[in-house]
Formats: structure tokens, C-alpha cells, sequence
């Protein structure tokens, strides 16, 4: 009888089992997560390093609220309440018209970036400090290709063909001034202007080792003009306070100063002109309007004073001068409205709101003239008459008065403008605080992006490797587990030295001493122990004393085992012969540091003696039998009558048989040899073999007509997922070593 499998534990809410899961994952792979983290985080540390700083000049504009051009408007505004100019102050600020001056005033469509040697190049470069004004860092291992520091090239002008519009030319610094376009293969003198290819080039300085190499670039001023829209940033200092603040981020601070003072100033100076324009608009206009005025205002005074003289000494009464006075301040302010509504018809539609509040305010004096017309119509004739013709005289006369004062002021305005906008802060910037790169910032993102990537790689690795990593598995598939062997740190480094001795010595044996034999207190060899004892109820019930063990796929250690297995059997006393049946790959001849020849392949095709091929090996009752010299057929040989012969010697001769087979889903040696034995186990390998491939051995072995006792898991590693495994199954190992005096 084979012992019972482990009562499987009850089930447990999934998702409490899916996070604790993942939470052992993550704990089992801590140091792959870490190394990675730390690989993320130097990675960012190197970019903030070496990536160029980038510095912010700033500066403060005012922008003013407008006065109307015709007296009255100032009041209207008030009416419909002051609203604050900097919405469309700041599109005209980064208008093409402002932006495009100052790109043509500093040539900013001329690229100008020295050749700089990769990675570092930039940071030894910035970080370089002359002994003197002037001085030009030496090359580095002779590579005067590239810029350590100090170089300038300063360009005043460069015509390029359209086809060379956006394409880098490559200007070498030279001895005496000299330099060359590389691109193009003509030379020229720093000073000069060249002209070549339908290329104009003056260079103004050039400072650098000969050789030097810089890359110049004709950039399309559209393409100048919107990367410098792009990067200034503008924007009001609290609401409606009419305050603009500019900045600009560059590499180069003394560029960034320059570039926002250019477009500061070109923005003042367009203001100030448009100002100027609108005060010689309306001039124009009042200049128009004062002719007409004029000559109502004499036909006016005329017609009071023909009418003065017809009736001879006529005076106005106290009741009329009273009617007049208001009759005059209500025609005054009207004909002022009219000047505004004649203005305003030249900048806004008919539905515009001030010209709509313009239009109800002459309305609410006209009918106010409208009463004060009714009072007048009830005094006596001569009265109205000389009413109506000194208010047309009065009338006349202050209107055409505030047109001369006012024409008059927007002369003086159109002559000395200054507009409604002025420079508070002009462009600044800090060169010992760069706004770019923020070290800390992109240190901490680095890491995070680190720690997230590694995370989300060993939860894709969790999620690709479908390998076995629990016993309970195998058993669900109704196969039990006779052992769980966790993995040996100290077989892994046997290994590994085996490996390098067989470098060392080619074409020689290099034994690597069993487990069993080396580090008989190693957990994976107590665990050898435990299977013994498991093996020995199990095949009371097998018809021979003959065990086979093989598995579902290559490199899942069931050589390993069977040597080791057969180790502890032999030490227990039991006369053991270990067969090599893999006569394909088999390698146990190197475990045991014995000679492959006369081994199994030769025993069946009679080419040695069964007690020729039986050697005993270091461990005491343990006896082995090679692979052989590799047959072209080895299945055919396994068939053959010789085998079962040697195999019914090799039972009656020693008190158990251990064959170890090739892989079953591999080669069918498996199927054949398993015929022959009582007794057949497979070893599956810890996160290597996958449900389906045990499944499908099981299904093999059925179909070949042999059952399978059980498996072995092999290779277990201890993971913290099974800490979190609340009643699970698991295979942990404990020491209990004797004490040593």
C-alpha cells in the first residue's frame, strides 16, 4: 500500500487567497524587485546628473485700462463696467508680429550646438571653469572632434537655399580663424563674409581647438517662431489686475535674458505705436467734424443777431434763461452723444452693448428735451424766438469748443504716445537655481517606475509559468506524493564546481560526489530518507523488487534522485543496483565517476559479461550499471529478450533494482522498461512541470498498461506564499541536527 494523500484543506475565500498570494509572490522575488528598483532609481540619478539644466528668466508687465477717445466714452465704460485688457494683451504679446521681431533682431532661427562626446560630454562641458577670460578646454584623449568646454560660435549671418532650410551643417573650427563647412566643402576666414553654393555665411567669433565640430542649423522662421510661442509663458498676475507675468525656460540663461527682454520690449513699442495710431485716427476725425460745427455756430450768431436787431432791445426773462440753461446742457450732452455714436460706428456694430447703452442714454435726454420743449411752447413768441437762437449759439459754442480742446489733446497724444503698457521687472534670471532637471523629483519617479516595473514583471512571471509549485496539485490529479525534496544550495554548487573542473580537465571524468555521501544531513537527502521509508510499505504489494523512476519532461532531477535514493537505500543495508536506462543522455556515469563502457547498451548486444558491467561504486552495497556506448536503437534493445534477462539476474542477485529511464513524453524507453517493473514513480520538478504534463504521463503510463504508485516533487523551493497558505498543504523541511561536542 502506498500512503494516503493529505486531506486537502477547506476551501477559503479566493480573494482573501488571491491577495495573500500575490502579497507571498512579491516577498519570494524581494531581491529581484529590489535590484531592479535600485537599477531605476541609478538610472534616474545618472539623468539628473548629467541632464543639462534648464534656466527661467522672468519679467512683470503693466497693462493699463484704455480711455476712449471722445470725451464721455470714460463714463460709458463705467457704465458697463471696467474689464481688464489682458486677454487680448497677451495674445498680441505672443503674436508673430512681436515673437518675429525679436527671432529676427537675435537670429534665433540659427541653431548653433557644439559636438559634444556621448553621456558625459555635456556635464564636462557646463562644468569646465577657464583659468582665463577666453580659455578653451584641452581634448580629451586627443579628440578635438568634440567640445570639453569654453568653445563659442557666434554667427551674424546665414543664408541657406531652401533645400538646406531645417538641414545640420557641420562647421570644423580651424587654425588663424579659419573654419569649414564640412557639409558643403568650402572654407572661409571668421570676419569675412563667404558666399558659396548659394550659401551666405559670416562668422563673427569662433573660439575652439582646431578640429572642433559644431552643428549649425538654417531653421525655417515660422518653425523659430512658433517653438519660441510654445516655450514663453504668460499669464495675469491675480484678476483683472492687469499685471502679465513672462517667463522663459532655456539651457542658456544668457539667452533666455536676452530673448524675453527682445520680446518685451518689441511688445511695449508696438503698443506704444498702436496707441499713437489710434490717437491720429481720431484726430482725423474731430479735424473732419470741426468745419461743420463751425459753420453752424456762425449761421447760429448770425441768425441771434439779425433777429436781435428787428426786434430791438428784446430780453430773455428769468423763466426763460432758466429753460434755457437746461435746454443747453441737455442739447450739449446729446450732440456729445452723437460725436461718440459717429465714432463708435467706425469700431463696433449696431448690437454691440456700448453702443446699445450709447443709444438709451440719447434716448432718456431726448425725451427729457422733449419736456422741457413743451414748457417752452406756453411762453410768449418773442421769448421762444429768442430762446431757440441763443441756444443754438450756446450750444454751438461749447461744442465746437470741447472739439478744439479735445483736438488739441490727441495731437499732443499722437506726438509723445506711450501707451497703455510699461516694463515693472525687466528679464531677470537665477543662475545658481535651475528650474530643470528636478533631481529629487525625477530620483523619486525613477524608483517608483522601478519598483512598479518589477512588480509588474514577476506578476507577469507568476502568471506565464503555470509550473507546479504545490503538491496538492499532483494529488488532485490523483497521483499521490510520496516525497517533497526542497532544493539543495549545496547540490546547485557541487554542480556548478563540477562544471568548471570538466573545463579544466577535457576528455576526463570529474566525478561530483553524491549528496547522500557528501552532506548526509542536507534536508533534501532527509527527505531521500523519508521516501525510503515510503518505498519500502509501497512495493510489499509489487510482484518484484525492481523500481522505476522517470518523468514527464527532461531536466526535472530524476537522476538525481534515483542515485541518491539508491545511496540511502545502500546505507540502510540493502544491496542496491543503480541502472543507467537512459541510453540516450544518460550522465549518472559521471555522478558515480566511473567509465560509460561496458554498461547497459553493451550488456544486450553481448559485448560484455553482466558481472563485467555490474561496478561498485564508493558507497558501500551500492552497485551500477552504465548507459553504454549509445546505440542507434535503443528501444529496439530494451525490447529485446536480453533485457528482461538481465533484469530477472539483477533481481535475483541484489535486494533492489532502481531504473532510471528518459522522460517519457520525450522517447517511449519509459513504457517499455515500466512493463518490466513493479513499481513506477515520477519525479515532477518544483515551478517547472505544469498540470497538463503530469496529466498526460498519467494518461501514458495508463494506455502503456502500467500504474503509476506516485510522485516525487522535486526541487522545492521555500517560498513566503505558504506562510500565507492558512491550513494549506506544504512541504517545508526542518533541521534536527545531533549535537557536536
Amino acid at each position: 500500500m502506498y500512503p494516503q494523500a493529505p486531506t486537502l484543506p477547506p476551501a477559503v475565500d479566493d480573494d482573501e487567497i488571491d491577495l495573500l498570494g500575490l502579497f507571498g509572490t512579491l516577498l519570494d522575488h524581494k531581491w529581484w524587485i529590489a535590484g531592479i528598483t535600485a537599477g531605476f532609481m541609478v538610472v534616474g540619478a545618472a539623468y539628473a546628473l548629467l541632464a543639462p539644466p534648464a534656466y527661467r528668466a522672468s519679467a512683470t508687465l503693466q497693462v493699463e485700462q484704455k480711455k476712449p477717445g471722445i470725451p464721455g466714452l470714460s463714463d460709458m465704460s463705467d457704465l458697463l463696467g471696467a474689464q481688464s485688457q489682458a486677454v487680448t494683451e497677451i495674445q498680441l504679446l505672443t503674436s508673430r508680429a512681436v515673437i518675429g521681431k525679436a527671432v529676427d533682431t537675435l537670429k534665433l532661427d540659427i541653431d548653433i550646438q557644439p559636438s559634444l562626446f556621448p553621456l558625459i560630454g555635456n556635464f564636462l562641458h557646463r562644468h569646465y571653469s577657464p583659468d582665463q577670460p577666453g580659455d578653451v578646454a584641452s581634448p580629451l584623449l586627443g579628440m578635438s572632434r568634440f567640445a570639453w568646454g569654453g568653445e563659442t560660435l557666434k554667427i551674424f549671418q546665414l543664408d541657406v537655399p531652401s533645400v538646406l532650410l531645417d538641414k545640420k551643417l557641420t562647421l570644423i573650427a580651424g587654425d588663424k580663424g579659419q573654419f569649414s563647412l564640412d557639409n558643403l566643402l568650402v572654407e572661409g576666414l571668421v570676419g569675412q563674409p563667404l558666399e558659396q553654393h548659394g550659401v551666405k555665411v559670416q562668422v563673427e567669433t569662433l573660439r575652439g581647438n582646431p578640429g572642433t565640430r559644431f552643428s549649425v542649423t538654417r531653421e525655417r522662421r515660422l518653425s523659430a517662431i512658433l517653438d519660441y510661442q510654445q516655450s514663453l509663458n504668460v499669464s495675469e498676475t491675480g484678476k483683472e489686475s492687469g499685471i502679465l507675468s513672462l517667463s522663459l525656460d532655456d539651457e542658456q540663461p544668457d539667452q533666455a535674458l536676452a530673448v524675453l527682454n527682445a520680446i518685451s520690449q518689441q511688445y511695449v513699442l508696438q503698443n506704444v505705436e498702436r496707441a499713437s495710431a489710434e490717437a491720429a485716427s481720431s484726430l482725423e476725425f474731430l479735424r473732419g467734424q470741426l468745419p461743420d460745427v463751425r459753420h453752424d455756430l456762425e449761421q447760429a450768431e448770425n441768425a441771434l443777431s439779425s433777429y436781435q436787431s428787428r426786434a430791438k432791445s428784446a430780453d430773455i426773462s428769468l423763466e426763460t434763461k432758466a429753460l434755457l440753461d437746461q435746454i443747453v446742457a441737455l442739447d450739449t450732452s446729446i450732440s456729445q452723444l452723437k460725436l461718440q455714436q459717429a465714432e463708435m460706428d467706425h469700431k463696433f456694430t449696431r448690437q454691440h452693448p456700448a453702443y446699445q447703452a450709447l443709444m438709451r442714454q440719447i434716448g432718456e435726454l431726448t425725451a427729457k428735451q422733449n419736456g422741457l420743449a413743451k414748457r417752452v411752447e406756453v411762453l410768449p413768441e418773442t421769448q421762444q424766438d429768442l430762446l431757440r437762437l441763443t441756444r443754438d449759439v450756446q450750444v454751438s459754442t461749447a461744442i465746437y469748443t470741447q472739439l478744439l480742446n479735445k483736438a488739441q489733446e490727441l495731437d499732443v497724444m499722437r506726438a509723445g504716445s506711450v501707451g497703455n503698457v510699461r516694463i515693472i521687472d525687466s528679464a531677470d534670471v537665477d543662475t545658481t537655481k535651475p528650474v530643470k532637471p528636478k533631481k529629487a523629483l525625477i530620483v523619486a519617479i525613477a524608483t517608483l517606475l522601478g519598483l512598479f516595473a518589477a512588480i509588474a514583471l514577476v506578476l507577469l512571471r507568476k502568471a506565464l509559468n503555470r509550473g507546479i509549485e504545490n503538491p496538492e496539485v499532483i494529488e488532485q490529479l490523483g497521483l499521490p506524493v510520496y516525497a517533497s525534496i526542497p532544493h539543495s544550495a549545496l547540490q546547485q554548487s557541487e554542480e556548478n564546481q563540477r562544471s568548471k573542473d570538466s573545463k579544466k580537465h577535457k576528455g576526463s571524468i570529474v566525478p561530483a560526489p553524491l549528496l547522500a555521501t557528501r552532506h548526509p544531513t542536507d534536508l533534501a537527502v532527509e527527505s531521500m530518507r523519508s521516501l525510503r521509508t515510503s518505498l519500502h510499505f509501497a512495493m510489499l504489494e509489487s510482484g518484484d523488487n525492481r523500481l522505476m523512476i522517470s518523468g514527464p519532461s527532461p531536466a526535472v532531477g530524476k537522476s538525481f534522485v534515483s542515485a541518491n535514493l539508491a545511496a540511502v537505500i545502500a546505507q540502510a543495508g540493502q544491496r542496491v543496483l543503480l541502472i543507467d536506462v537512459d541510453m540516450r543522455k544518460g550522465y549518472l556515469h559521471k555522478v558515480l565517476g566511473v567509465p560509460e563502457q561496458n554498461g547497459l547498451s553493451d550488456l544486450l548486444v553481448q559485448r560484455c559479461e553482466f558481472s563485467k558491467a555490474v561496478r561498485q561504486t564508493e558507497v558501500e552495497n551500492l552497485c551500477f550499471i552504465s548507459r553504454g556506448q549509445i546505440p542507434p536503437n535503443p528501444s529496439e534493445l530494451l525490447m529485446h529478450p536480453n533485457f528482461t534477462d538481465m533484469l530477472e539476474r539483477a533481481s535475483s542477485e541484489f535486494d533492489l533494482v532502481i531504473l532510471d529511464t528518459p522522460p517519457l513524453l520525450a522517447v517511449t524507453d519509459a513504457a517499455i522498461v515500466g512493463r518490466q517493473a513493479g513499481t513506477s514513480l515520477i519525479v515532477a520538478r518544483f515551478g517547472k512541470n505544469a498540470p497538463r504534463e503530469i496529466e498526460l504521463t498519467i494518461r501514458r503510463f495508463e494506455q502503456n498498461g502500467i500504474e503509476l504508485k506516485g510522485a516525487i516533487f522535486n526541487g522545492v523551493e521555500r517560498r513566503a506564499t505558504d506562510y500565507y497558505r492558512d491550513g494549506a498543504y506544504t512541504s517545508y523541511q526542518y533541521e534536527y541536527l545531533s549535537d557536536k561536542s
